[in-house]
């Protein structure tokens, strides 16, 4: 594995590289499950592996977790590794950002809602350094985790509106034997935050079994979703809404997919999770575009 930490000597390493299929995992790193599975899956499919590892301010409000956001670079190379990566991409802040930028790019569609509606301007930082991401790796295939189902209807809005030739590969979420979806973050959750927190995963299934069930009122659905997490949980709801898929809008009319989705803080992590579903209550776990 070639660990590489400017665009220079990426561009030398991709020129011995040429006519090879690449596939691209972009992090933030302290890796997890979740993003072994997707350098696995790119493994099995790919001439060449490629993983980024750069935590984005452009993405983090002022409030936000920036300073404090988990970070192992040993530990990442390790993983990188030991799970097939060719080249792990290790810029700083300076190298993706060395001066002040003079275009500014913003979403329109799919970044009112969800995660969006209390992080005004992540998205657009998730878009800007994915612009420049993609162009500097010019993958084939980009894998991301439906776990961050949002970010991967944002990004398939990005691919699609900026014709980058790029795959997007969205693969399951990867969770605890209990359920709790895997994220950097579940770190910082007490003893006792981290035993309640499976629930999350089961007010999901609530949800779903609900809509499967006939009653498929979306008020009646979150209502109940959010009754059961307050049962179930101490942290602060956040939002739980059931939405069309990729296209977020509250009215599903004949969409094929349908997403739950869940945000709740607790004291020092906020955790997201969804579920997507079609209208017969069958689960998507795997989504390409």
């Amino acid at each position: 594995m070639k660990v590489v930490r400017t665009i220079e000597e990426f561009n030398q390493l991709k020129v011995q590289h040429q006519n090879k299929s690449i596939g691209f995992v972009p992090t933030m790193g302290y890796l997890h499950e979740g993003h072994t599975s997707l350098m696995q899956i790119a493994r099995k499919e790919q001439d060449l592996v490629v993983v980024s590892i750069f935590v984005n301010p452009l993405q983090f409000g002022p409030d936000e977790d920036y300073d404090e956001y988990p970070r192992d670079e040993l530990r990442d190379e390790q993983i990188a590794q030991k799970n097939g990566v060719d080249i792990l991409f290790l810029p700083d802040v300076a190298e993706i950002y060395p001066k002040k930028l003079n275009v500014s790019m913003s979403i329109k569609r799919r970044a009112d809602v969800l995660c969006a509606k209390n992080r005004p301007g992540h998205f657009n930082g998730v878009i800007t350094v994915l612009t420049k991401l993609f162009n500097i790796v010019q993958p084939d295939v980009a894998y991301f985790g439906l776990k961050d189902a949002q970010q991967v209807a944002v990004v398939a809005s990005l691919i699609e509106d900026l014709n980058f030739p790029i795959k997007l590969h969205a693969a399951p979420t990867i969770r605890e034997d209990d359920g709790l979806a895997k994220s950097s973050r579940n770190v910082y959750l007490s003893a006792s935050e981290r035993k309640e927190a499976k629930n999350i995963y089961q007010a999901l299934l609530y949800g779903r079994h609900l809509f499967v069930s006939g009653d498929q009122s979306m008020g009646k659905i979150t209502s109940e979703v959010i009754s059961f997490l307050k049962v179930h949980t101490t942290g602060k709801i956040d939002y739980v809404d059931l939405l069309s898929y990729p296209d977020l809008k509250a009215h599903i009319g004949e969409t094929e997919h349908l997403i739950l989705a869940v945000a709740i803080q607790y004291e020092q992590a906020r955790l997201i999770d969804n579920i997507i579903f079609n209208k017969h209550g069958e689960v998507i776990e795997t989504i390409t575009y």
